[in-house]
């Protein structure tokens, strides 16, 4: 991590609890008053720590009932297909995440989509869009476990 002190990971980890906390709230929490707090969180923000402020939804509630991890196999390694398969990825907002990966799959694909017809018709467009050596498909069943919060506050130094 960047060179955080203690307060700085607090300060984050109380953002990735809940971003809509006041100023004076965190400042509290952290241990600082009001302005010192807000001046973290600037320079948090400045560095690149801090890299956006969202709300978080529940998918199935949105119509996006299924998850989707899709592993990704490239016909080949060239610049040129990369871009084309960055670009291919960009243009489909149901594609939540992209990984390039290490060992049996080149890339992973986490996608959201309403039901098994919808993910077809992704599945066709991205195949039509750019060549791809093979795709294997991981259908969520269950989601047990999620969070966007990173574990800041509980490394050990």
């Amino acid at each position: 991590m960047e060179d955080l002190d203690l307060i700085d990971r607090k300060i984050v980890a109380e953002l990735m609890r809940d971003a809509t906390l006041p100023v004076a709230q965190i400042a509290d929490k952290v241990g600082l008053s009001q302005t010192p707090c807000w001046k973290r969180i600037q320079k948090l923000e400045a560095i690149g720590v801090l890299t956006g402020r969202v709300a978080l939804a529940d998918p199935a509630k949105l119509g996006f009932g299924l998850t989707v991890f899709v592993g990704i196999e490239a016909p080949d390694h060239s610049a040129e297909w990369r871009e084309s398969f960055a670009k291919a990825t960009r243009d489909i907002p149901q594609i939540m995440e992209v990984y390039r990966m290490a060992g049996e799959m080149d890339y992973l694909l986490r996608v959201a989509v309403s039901d098994m017809a919808a993910f077809d018709g992704l599945y066709k467009r991205l195949t039509g869009a750019v060549p791809i050596k093979n795709v294997t498909s991981h259908f969520a069943m269950e989601r047990m476990k999620f969070t966007t919060a990173y574990p800041v506050d509980t490394l050990n130094r």
